[in-house]
């Protein structure tokens, strides 16, 4: 236990949101609880974490987030520890929310992502198909985020897009969508900033500078790629270059690094594959078990371009709290 990483759950408290700065302390090592020197209430240390108010001990806890975020069954984890189908979806809902909570704490602060890619996949759901459009770091290959919805609209993109808006820091950015036509637009809106004249009304918006668009379109013949398009709509040919090269090296835009993602999200997500019978019911259980898989795989695998700060376990994953 460890005082020093938690702070006080409590909205009416002024300590609230503060680490390291001696507020919390120790209350009892044997439930575990901590206490807040601030407004002297007492809190749990699992409160904020996958396992608050969960009866399963936190080891089993570990291993089922382990198993869940690599692709095992959930009939294989309900036959190995004896669980019925409910517990398991509360499982799967618990760790799809920690996910999503641990993926916004790692990705919050604004930083240059160089390039980055807005693709969008096809998924299987029980009574049609969902949509699924994401966004990641090239050079990195963090995911950043994104977004899942039954139709194939704007809405979505723009979603995606505002996400983007808030993970961007104000440098030289290069972003390049697939060849939908309505991704370049909800992907130019949501970046652009207000000018502030001092009049009544809403002020005009702004285009960020330095923020260069392209497009990567395939065409398909008996389902295999036979022909790349690459455009570009914003900006210029060096500029893109420069920025290609900062962020990849050697090559031209392509989709590898969004494809390498997922190739990922079908092999640990069964109703994601391509030839299978599961189907998931609901767009929010693909939304949850994306956001498991991708902050798994993004956070909690060797990658040589991110610090110590930013590496993290599966169990650190569960244990990290979520007091927002």
């Amino acid at each position: 236990m460890d005082p020093t990483t938690v702070f006080c759950p409590k909205r009416p408290c002024h300590a609230r949101g503060q680490t390291g700065m001696g507020t919390s302390g120790i209350h009892s090592r044997k439930e575990p609880r901590f206490i807040c020197h601030a407004c002297q209430k007492t809190f749990s240390a699992r409160q904020g974490t996958v396992f608050s108010r969960l009866r399963t001990s936190a080891e089993t806890g570990v291993i089922v987030v382990t198993l869940l975020a690599h692709g095992c069954p959930l009939q294989a984890i309900g036959a190995a520890f004896g669980v019925d189908e409910r517990t398991r979806a509360a499982w799967w809902a618990r760790s799809g929310r920690q996910g999503q909570a641990v993926h916004e704490s790692r990705v919050a602060p604004p930083r240059a992502l160089g390039q980055g890619p807005a693709d969008e996949r096809r998924g299987k759901n029980q009574g049609g198909l969902v949509w699924r459009a994401l966004a990641l770091r090239v050079k990195t290959r963090v995911w950043r985020g994104g977004e899942v919805s039954e139709p194939r609209d704007m809405a979505r993109i723009r979603r995606l897009g505002e996400r983007g808006q808030r993970w961007a820091a104000r440098r030289p950015l290069l972003v390049w969508t697939d060849g939908l036509g309505s991704s370049i637009r909800a992907m130019r809106e949501p970046l652009r900033a207000p000018i502030h004249t001092g009049k009544g009304g809403r002020p005009r918006l702004r285009p960020w500078r330095n923020v260069l668009l392209a497009q990567v379109g395939k065409r398909y013949e008996r389902r295999r790629v036979v022909e790349t398009d690459r455009r570009l709509v914003d900006g210029t040919p060096p500029r893109v270059e420069t920025l290609r090269q900062r962020a990849q090296g050697h090559g031209v835009i392509n989709t590898a690094d969004s494809e390498w993602l997922n190739a990922t999200f079908r092999e640990r997500l069964a109703p994601l594959a391509r030839r299978g019978r599961a189907l998931a019911r609901q767009p929010l259980t693909l939304h949850e078990g994306r956001v498991l898989v991708g902050t798994v795989s993004t956070f909690c695998t060797p990658h040589e371009s991110l610090n110590s700060a930013q590496k993290t376990t599966p169990a650190m994953a569960a244990g990290i709290t979520d007091h927002r």
